[in-house]
């Protein structure tokens, strides 16, 4: 007897009486081992509401571009912007025709033209040296920077001798520095005379005195000793002595005077014959 087959057998019969009994007590219409078949579709269900706005997602791809659009009304004018840098230089342009030939010129005469103008300024320099000769030798006038003097060799009284300077276009000389009354008294030496009226008077002040152009006189004077004595009177004019010195005289006694004259931009003389 094969009691190996015999053991195979008896244990095939006790797994297949297990399955049997198992299956005996399982509800064949339960879901719980084996699916049922698909139903048909239900109905659509109510919208749902909206949800929470979700976060900004990347930015997509650059679309494809866009057709040309119309072309607009034309604006209005803008302000003038700045000016733009200078360009290059453009190409040179073609030559012109040629011009019509010219009448033959005639030959300059430079030698004589610069000989007339070399005889010119020596015109000019003689006459310089004659305005200059006439005067300081005929006319006798002095002259500094800003002021020509002039002795009037005629005696007059004081008033008449301020209206015959006034007259000329000047007024009587007024010593109002160092320097120019050294000039006048150098003047008045040379010539060989001892005295003659300047334009100073006494003023209404004791020991005042004003100038012809009435102003008064204050940083320079030229008294003698003892001078300006006293109150000023109607008479009280003043005197230039040949050593510079001012001395107090009567208006009415006449004498020769002192003119002098503003120098004029050009050069010229004043009216003094």
């Amino acid at each position: 007897m094969d009691y190996q087959n015999l053991s195979r057998r008896l244990l095939l019969l006790f797994v297949l009486s297990t399955i049997s009994n198992s299956l005996d007590a399982v509800d064949v219409c339960s879901n719980t081992i084996l699916p049922g078949s698909k139903g048909d579709p239900g109905e659509r269900g109510d919208e749902g509401d909206q949800g929470r706005q979700g976060k900004t997602g990347p930015p997509g791809l650059i679309g494809l571009t866009g057709e040309l659009g119309s072309k607009g009304d034309v604006g209005r004018t803008g302000k003038t912007g700045p000016a733009g840098e200078k360009g290059d230089q453009g190409a040179a342009g073609l030559a012109g025709p040629s011009g019509l030939k010219g009448k033959t010129g005639t030959t300059c005469d430079c030698g004589r033209y610069r000989k007339l103008v070399g005889q010119l300024d020596n015109t000019v320099s003689k006459l310089k040296n004659a305005v200059k000769f006439v005067k300081n030798v005929i006319l006798g006038i002095k002259e500094t920077e800003e002021r020509l003097y002039l002795i009037v060799k005629e005696a007059r009284r004081y008033r008449e001798a301020l209206a015959n300077c006034k007259l000329r276009g000047g007024s009587l000389a007024m010593p109002k520095t160092a320097d120019t009354n050294t000039l006048i008294r150098d003047y008045v030496a040379q010539s060989a005379l001892t005295r003659v009226f300047i334009g100073v008077q006494r003023g209404e002040k004791e020991g005042g005195a004003v100038y012809a152009d009435h102003t008064p006189v204050r940083n320079y004077t030229g008294w003698g000793l003892g001078e300006p004595p006293g109150a000023s009177t109607n008479t009280s004019c003043v005197e230039m002595a040949g050593t510079g010195v001012w001395n107090q005289v009567e208006c009415d006694v006449p004498l020769y005077y002192v003119c002098e004259f503003k120098r004029t931009r050009r050069g010229g003389l004043p009216s003094v014959l």
